[in-house]
């Protein structure tokens, strides 16, 4: 549950970071692919983002940059993944919230600990596969959560493939799983500094119930 709010909340961060497409648009010289100013290219990249972000906007229509068929088709099916991913982050939200009431009625923080260790090394692990490997990542990614090939877009037919090209994409999943990673050692140094207050608490306590016992025993002595 943890796993799936984290996660989602990451995701729907990196999605909605504008500021990161900005910055690539002249770290990747995106100007340079299209005859289109870099204030249209931004203004067509919201417009784009709106579609995918508002459930009410049906309709696609960037004025800079037509849309296929196929393609169009395949930003429909981005939508529903965002949709998808909103859904998770509002449900996993509920639950993680009742599964941390949980955790703490137990006192099994240090099952937590675990949990965020195993889930720093893999986050990391992603991150190291992202930076080694991309390329096949990405297509992975789309094998995984598409049936068609209706993201392998022609510039001819869809120029917008043009100013989103595949770095952008993994800018983007750097931020997702590096937002993931910052989430789980947060997590881990939270947990570790709770479990280690419950300890001297539960110490202070045993010492204060010697401390009471040693003086009933003096008492009854004396």
């Amino acid at each position: 549950m943890i796993s799936l709010f984290i996660m989602s909340v990451s995701i729907a961060f990196t999605i909605n970071f504008t500021p990161l497409y900005i910055v690539d648009i002249d770290y990747l010289n995106i100007t340079d692919y299209v005859n289109v100013s870099k204030e249209q290219i931004i203004l067509n990249y919201r417009i784009l983002m709106d579609y995918l972000n508002m459930p009410w906007i049906t309709d696609l229509a960037m004025p800079d940059f037509p849309s296929s068929e196929r393609g169009l088709f395949h930003f429909y099916e981005v939508k529903r993944l965002f949709m998808f991913n909103y859904l998770i982050l509002a449900a996993a939200g509920s639950g993680t919230y009742f599964f941390m009431r949980y955790i703490k009625s137990r006192n099994l923080y240090k099952s937590l600990l675990i949990y965020f260790k195993n889930g720093i090394f893999l986050s990391l692990t992603v991150i190291v596969g992202i930076l080694i490997s991309f390329d096949s990542l990405f297509l992975l990614f789309h094998q995984s959560f598409f049936n068609n090939d209706a993201w392998l877009f022609n510039p001819a037919t869809d120029p917008i493939i043009l100013i989103l090209p595949a770095e952008f994409f993994m800018h983007n999943f750097l931020l997702a799983f590096g937002l993931v990673e910052i989430l789980l050692i947060t997590g881990y140094v939270l947990t570790k500094r709770k479990t280690r207050d419950i300890s001297l608490l539960s110490k202070k306590k045993e010492v204060g119930k010697q401390v009471g016992f040693e003086k009933e025993i003096s008492t009854k002595i004396n």
